[in-house]
């Protein structure tokens, strides 16, 4: 049986532009690259960056939601590191206790991302 997510990947179209954001504005630990891929540490979680292999993958990403404590302070220091975002933080569910918090952002390359947070009320 899958027992977790080990890596994902993501679709870029420029990967110098894209380790950037990646690296720089997100502070993301870079493991290694080559000339068409750059793979991160999250956690535990490897993040792949890749040129496309095929032209039918070029459009192709999944929506990542990087899990974060503060998510207004961290939304605001994104911010003025130029990271573009489509929202602002707001609440997305409470179930008893605890609410869920998101906003949306976009890489360098066109990908929709979210910062997520779960707050104890």
């Amino acid at each position: 049986m899958i027992q977790k997510v080990g890596q994902i990947g993501v679709t870029v179209k420029d990967l110098g532009r894209a380790l950037v954001f990646y690296k720089e504005k997100l502070g993301l630990t870079l493991l290694f690259n080559t000339d068409t891929m750059a793979f991160f540490e999250c956690n535990g979680l490897r993040l792949l960056l890749s040129l496309p292999e095929k032209e039918e993958f070029a459009s192709s990403s999944s929506v990542i939601y990087f899990q974060v404590n503060d998510i207004k302070s961290i939304y605001e220091n994104l911010v003025d590191k130029g990271v573009i975002f489509i929202d602002a933080p707001h609440m997305v569910a409470k179930m008893g206790q605890v609410e869920t918090w998101m906003v949306f952002f976009k890489d360098t390359e066109g990908n929709t991302h979210a910062l997520m947070s779960e707050v104890q009320i």
